[in-house]
């Protein structure tokens, strides 16, 4: 019999706010001072992918989501997205959202970016490449000059 090595699981979440883009500051390694969609791992046996989407936001920047206004984006699975190990992340839009912006948990700021700022930023991870994919599929508001 085989040994399977589970990898971690992630949601992200891509929440247009006020004409912008939500983004968070990192405060830890990896990638600490880089800007991030919201976003955290499952905490598995206790809640859906979904859930751990809401939960994150809310965490780190006390915007509310529920489960059911998420949509899929896409699935990030290579083995080296993450410095920390396997990491296969579920990345969500936020169709529609409640409260103001405000920095928690793991995030040092919240920073509201149009596409333009967020396409020419540093963003950890392979987030330009989420962004970049979640502009050429999804009919958004956002201005992209």
């Amino acid at each position: 019999m085989s040994t399977h090595i589970n990898p971690a699981c992630t949601a992200d979440i891509i929440v247009e706010y006020g004409g912008k883009l939500v983004f968070v500051e990192r405060s830890h390694e990896p990638f600490k001072g880089y800007l991030a969609f919201p976003g955290g791992f499952l905490e598995t046996g206790k809640e859906s992918i979904e859930q751990t989407a809401a939960r994150e936001l809310m965490e780190e920047t006390g915007l509310e989501v529920k489960p059911e206004d998420l949509a899929l984006v896409c699935v990030k699975s290579k083995p080296n997205r993450d410095p920390r190990g396997h990491v296969i992340a579920h990345i969500y839009y936020a169709k529609k959202v409640s409260g103001q912006p405000k920095a928690g948990d793991d995030a040092a700021n919240i920073k509201l970016l149009t596409v333009a700022e967020a396409l020419n930023a540093n963003l950890a991870f392979d987030h330009t490449e989420i962004l970049t994919e979640y502009l050429e599929k999804n009919r958004t508001s956002l201005k992209t000059k």
